[in-house]
């Protein structure tokens, strides 16, 4: 080590900056900085002017560019860099998308920024690079920094010092609420529609003239949210009120159905365009806020592509300037109120929009307000400004009138004035010794112009004299009495309602808030086209739907080892019940069967079914079918189809079974069928009066048939008038009737006897 190298001396030894703080104290305290600089500095609105810091500086920087509407534009780089360079030190990108949302009209129901360019669209595509762009400020932009240069809000310094920027602004413009808001803070977050300036204003003056005002009573005058999309919202009046009472509260948003060039008014309100021969299509003429258009059309298209919509054949975009998506039904059958409630429930065109009037007030402080207390503190705020602006004026005022009065005594004593300048050599003490002048006025009276000694300057500084006296007086007043400012602060309102009135173009309400009528009693079954099918199941479990009903003694290919178990008609409407051994129903819709070009699919690839168990029946479920339910133990009871319906894959438990017992009949019961015949292993038959078997719908049921040794083999029923049937076997499929069947009646439970001459050797019926 060279002799000149030096250590490092003590007090610059870097571990002296660690200090020693347990670990959650320092971590909570830094979060809790961090989660206030988000609540105040980023995320929630200012109640006064409605805008995030963010927004509040490219608007700023905007003016500082001199952007006013009369003027030309400039492109969006400078504004975005002069924004990040001078007062938000924060990525171009995030800013540049600030800017371009304040230009969308179908994001702001105002813009405060009017854009020259590919400002992005309601489809949901992006604006193009900020160096392809420009803007400049809206009129309701200047609206809102009406006022910045006549002392109404402090200015402080920027993040580097170097430049001012206003804390808020102070234009009676009420943004806040025209515009809305939404953001996520830590712990906190806000979502404020917009709504009409001109109700914004009317519930106002209510609020100015009646500081008692009811909150149903302001509702009257606000209504409820007016998106830039337009729409309806498709809540009732006093749910909407409850909302704004709290500031807490949601509401459901809708598109809405329109179609421009129907020829009857009430087809217009509808949305449906008639096409001759009693076809016709819908036409959706607005969407929900925030929905891209883009992505709505998608969805109606997937949910087509999927068989959620079947009733709908096609949707097509046509919009321009205007939205236009179309809809063509699958026929002219189709119910036009059914298409709109399934286009509810399955897209984007029906949406839930959080209330949530989070902002932060004139103290900084985040707080959710009902609508009254927002109006209230909204108006304070106001008042605030005005009495900020009036005092300024006066002290304007104040010093122009000590001037006007210099250069009046200068007039009356104009020659002796023109003689101290010329001969004294300090003629500014002469002067404010002789005429008693203040500093200020003798300094005006040497910088004026010999061109201002006409005699009718002297009249004009009169006049202004009195007009100055005049104004200020009328300020002194209005600063001294609340009564004045208010009345003041509804004149200046009302002005402003005439600029956004409901007959301007940008005044008109465009969301409708309506109570949407009972939703049509709809299932998704109510969808499903009907039509015929043929439905095959295997011995192992293998499920397949050909379309059409084909001869069920047909041969159908099965794989190697397999053969049928059941084949049936149906159609894709029904619903296919498959009763196991173990007792439990699962449900199957015929529409769901895979095809049947090949083998079909395994059940279990849908249903949750035991692997050990067996299908024992497959029935087609209609209202009100009876069955007859039993197992090998001889116990059975009757059940109807609608309580046997499962809504989930695993099934549901109707036979309960013990031990090795096994379900094995499940039987519909024809209508006029009276009596039940049973059969044993046994080979012994009973019958008895259907009467006697009871209805549940889950259990164990009760004896059928009483066996010394094996169990049930088949049960079924039947008209005892007309006899009881079986097929003989046989290629020709022969059935044999034995019509004297009282022989074998008894009560249930018996153990009955040997059946008629003939009857099937394997026991079934």
């Amino acid at each position: 080590m060279a002799a000149d190298d030096t250590t490092l001396e003590p007090e610059n030894d870097p571990f002296d900056a660690i200090v020693d703080a347990p670990f959650d104290s320092a971590l909570s305290e830094r979060y809790l900085v961090y989660a206030l600089s988000t609540i105040t500095a980023r995320s929630l609105p200012d109640l006064r002017d409605g805008l995030k810091p963010v927004h509040r500086r490219l608007l700023w920087a905007m003016r500082q560019l001199k952007l006013d509407p009369s003027s030309a534009f400039k492109k969006s780089a400078r504004v975005v860099g002069d924004v990040i360079g001078k007062y938000h030190p924060h990525g171009d990108a995030s800013v540049y998308d600030a800017m371009v949302r304040l230009a969308q009209d179908f994001a702001l129901r105002y813009p405060l920024v009017e854009g020259q360019g590919n400002f992005g669209n309601i489809d949901g595509d992006n604006a193009a690079a900020y160096r392809y762009t420009e803007a400049r400020l809206t009129k309701t932009a200047l609206r809102l920094m009406e006022g910045l240069d006549e002392g109404t809000v402090e200015f402080i310094p920027t993040y580097n010092g170097e430049e001012q920027e206003p804390e808020i602004f102070p234009g009676l413009f009420p943004n806040l609420l025209a515009n809305g808001a939404s953001g996520i803070a830590v712990g906190m977050a806000t979502n404020i529609p917009s709504h009409n300036v001109a109700e914004i204003v009317d519930a106002t003056l209510e609020v100015i003239d009646n500081p008692h005002v009811e909150h149903a009573r302001l509702m009257e005058l606000f209504k409820g949210p007016d998106f830039a999309t337009g729409g309806i919202v498709a809540e009732s009046a006093e749910t909407v009120a409850a909302a704004y009472e709290t500031g807490r509260g949601s509401f459901r948003v809708r598109g809405r159905f329109h179609a421009a060039e129907a020829d009857k008014a009430e087809d217009r309100e509808e949305g449906i365009e008639r096409l001759g021969g009693g076809q016709w299509q819908l036409v959706i003429g607005e969407i929900p806020y925030q929905v891209q258009k883009g992505k709505l059309i998608e969805q109606i298209a997937q949910a087509i592509a999927d068989r959620k919509l079947p009733i709908l054949e096609d949707v097509r975009d046509e919009s321009d300037e205007q939205i236009r998506i179309v809809l063509v039904p699958r026929s002219r059958n189709v119910d036009p109120e059914l298409l709109k409630e399934s286009l509810y429930k399955l897209t984007d065109l029906e949406t839930r929009f959080g209330l949530n009037l989070n902002v932060l007030d004139a103290s900084r402080t985040p707080m959710v307000m009902g609508l009254k207390e927002l109006l209230n503190n909204w108006t304070a705020s106001q008042i605030d400004i005005l009495q900020r602006r009036s005092q300024h004026r006066l002290d304007q005022i104040a010093r122009r009138l000590e001037l006007v009065e210099g250069y009046i005594i200068a007039f009356l004593n104009l020659d002796r004035v023109i003689e101290i300048i010329r001969y004294e050599d300090d003629s500014k003490a002469v002067m404010m010794a002789e005429f008693s002048l203040t500093d200020r006025q003798a300094e005006a009276i040497l910088n004026m112009r010999l061109r201002s000694l006409r005699k009718l300057e002297e009249m004009q500084l009169r006049q202004e004299k009195d007009d100055l006296l005049k104004e200020q007086d009328e300020l002194e007043k209005l600063l001294g009495s609340p009564a004045r400012q208010r009345t003041r602060l509804k004149r200046d309102l009302n002005a402003l309602r005439k600029e956004y009135g409901e007959d301007t173009v940008l005044g008109a309400r465009r969301t409708s808030i309506q109570e949407a009528a009972p939703a049509v009693e709809f299932s998704m079954d109510a969808m499903i086209e009907k039509e015929p099918v043929t439905v095959i199941l295997s011995q192992k479990g293998w499920v397949r739907g050909a379309k059409g009903h084909l001869p069920l003694d047909q041969d159908f290919k099965y794989k190697e080892g397999d053969g049928p178990a059941f084949v049936l008609h149906a159609q894709t409407t029904d619903k296919l019940l498959l009763a196991t051994d173990k007792g439990r129903f699962f449900t199957l819709g015929a529409d769901k069967l895979p095809g049947a070009r090949g083998f079909g699919e395994p059940l279990r690839n849908t249903l949750d079914i035991d692997a050990s168990a067996q299908i024992v029946a497959v029935i087609v479920h209609k209202p009100k079918q009876r069955l007859l339910l039993a197992a090998d133990t001889g116990k059975g009871f009757g059940a109807v189809t609608d309580d046997l319906l499962a809504e989930t894959r695993k099934g549901r438990q109707v036979v309960n079974l013990k031990g090795d017992a096994k379900m094995v009949v499940a039987r519909t019961i024809e209508p006029g069928h009276d009596h039940v015949a049973c059969v044993g292993d046994n080979r012994k038959l009973v019958v008895f009066n259907l009467e006697e078997l009871p209805e549940l719908a889950r259990g164990q049921g009760v004896t059928l048939q009483r066996y010394r040794d094996g169990g049930l083999s088949d049960a079924t029923t039947f008209t005892l008038a007309e006899g009881l049937s079986w097929t003989m076997g046989g290629k020709e499929g022969r059935t044999r009737t034995e019509g004297e069947m009282w022989q074998w009646k008894v009560a249930r439970g018996g153990a009955g006897r040997m059946p008629p001459q003939g009857f099937p050797r394997d026991n079934r019926f």
